[in-house]
């Protein structure tokens, strides 16, 4: 069991908070020198080759830090705060309306910029304190800011998506392709909540009076003004992936290029903002780095100690075959989604399940979003949740730790609600060759 063993060691240190890189390296070479060959440990170098080469894996985890660094410039443009308040004027008169507002705004936010912390933030600072001026409940407003806010998990271009397709060996492409529709299902499902939840506690989220001295037309065209420009980036930026006119690293470059024509256009652009842009990628892109290389090692360990062979007996061994893999594996990410954050489930957990997958016969891309949509809901669950902790970090005081995780519950049920829609109703999502290979 030294195989399992490994694992469950470097679970304990990580809750126990030691740094996640140092301590998946550190445990991956002890396993091998105290229960392997140590001249084993020559590997090393070439899986950080293999990682981080010109071909293969490199190119395209060099999508990450364009991805990091366009969302950094567009979030300097203040563009969240534009958005907001002209969704806000044109929306607000509906009953809910500045939560659907933010809900809009927070999808438009998540297919330009993907940073979650950074949405979660702008929207806290914005959104949150008109809500509660205009006598929205607490819960709805911070658990629709906290929602929305974690979406650029799955809509496309992710991040999350990058890296899953990393570990996966599935095209960036295919599943930006197919995490577009459940994106826009969940986005759907968010709006018809509040609605709902609107209609039925009208003073949770009551109407919000509008200028009369602006009229409606007005309204629109300052709501195109802010839409627009960050619209067009996400058309160009998908378009030229879907439709095949470059792979998703030369989008990502082309992304940035627009990023800063959007930061002229919003004519806060600097040489200072483009400094403090790419310092701050550096820093995210060097920590999801090193858990890739970390998680590299470990899995090297967990490999030469014989666990590999293990887990996937074990995974095999579950009753129900496909359905009862898949139930089962959904379950313990959700677990896991308590206590890690999403890199360190991808690049931890999901190796360790891929040769059961692959010997499963299970659709990667399929996989792969169910797995997207379940490290989302990662973001909002207690106590753990980093959405929590950003919006908690901006709230003003009268906003209890309480009232965000009443907040965020019924979003996680949404959210849990429509991954077990993915994972029985596939063809609902237009993944009808993945249904015919599970049936």
């Amino acid at each position: 069991m030294i195989g399992i063993s490994i694992f469950a060691v470097a679970l304990a240190l990580l809750l126990l908070g030691f740094p996640v890189a140092f301590t998946f390296a550190g445990i991956g070479i002890a396993f091998v020198v105290l229960f392997a060959e140590p001249s084993q440990l020559d590997q090393i170098a070439y899986r950080v080759y293999a990682n981080m080469g010109d071909a293969g894996e490199g190119q395209v985890l060099m999508a990450v830090p364009l991805f990091i660094f366009m969302g950094l410039i567009l979030q300097r443009t203040k563009l969240a705060e534009q958005l907001l308040e002209s969704m806000g004027q044109l929306f607000g008169s509906v009953r809910g309306g500045l939560a659907i507002s933010t809900i809009l705004v927070g999808a438009l936010l998540a297919a330009s910029t993907g940073v979650v912390g950074a949405s979660v933030v702008a929207m806290g600072l914005i959104s949150l304190p008109v809500m509660l001026r205009n006598g929205y409940s607490k819960s709805l407003a911070t658990g629709t800011i906290s929602g929305a806010g974690t979406l650029g998990q799955l809509i496309p271009p992710s991040i999350v998506l990058i890296i899953l397709g990393d570990v996966l060996s599935v095209p960036a492409g295919d599943l930006f392709r197919a995490a577009l529709m459940p994106g826009l299902v969940l986005i759907g499902a968010y709006i018809l909540y509040v609605l709902i939840y609107s209609f039925l506690n009208p003073t949770a989220a009551p109407r919000v009076e509008r200028d009369a001295s602006i009229s409606n037309s007005r309204l629109i065209i300052r709501a195109l003004v802010a839409v627009v420009p960050p619209l067009l980036l996400i058309l160009v930026v998908l378009g030229s992936i879907f439709y095949g006119i470059a792979t998703p690293t030369e989008s990502s470059a082309l992304g940035c290029v627009g990023a800063v024509v959007l930061a002229l256009i919003y004519r806060k652009f600097s040489l200072h903002m483009l400094w403090d842009s790419a310092i701050e990628t550096v820093k995210i892109t060097a920590m999801v780095f090193a858990v890739l290389l970390g998680a590299s090692i470990f899995s090297m360990g967990f490999s030469y100690t014989g666990g590999e062979e293990q887990v996937e007996s074990l995974l095999l061994s579950i009753p129900g075959d496909k359905w009862g893999f898949l139930i089962t594996i959904m379950i313990v990410i959700t677990l896991l989604g308590f206590f890690l954050d999403y890199i360190e489930i991808s690049y931890i957990v999901l190796p360790l399940v891929f040769l059961a997958v692959q010997a499963l016969g299970i659709n990667h891309v399929w996989f792969a979003i169910l797995v997207a949509m379940n490290l989302q809901t990662s973001f909002l669950t207690p106590p753990f949740g980093f959405a929590l902790f950003y919006l908690k970090g901006v709230a003003p005081p009268e906003v209890s730790t309480t009232d965000i995780y009443r907040g965020v519950l019924p979003f996680i049920l949404i959210q849990l609600t429509v991954l077990a829609s993915i994972l029985f109703f596939p063809h609902w999502y237009g993944l009808e060759s993945v249904q015919a290979s599970l049936w």
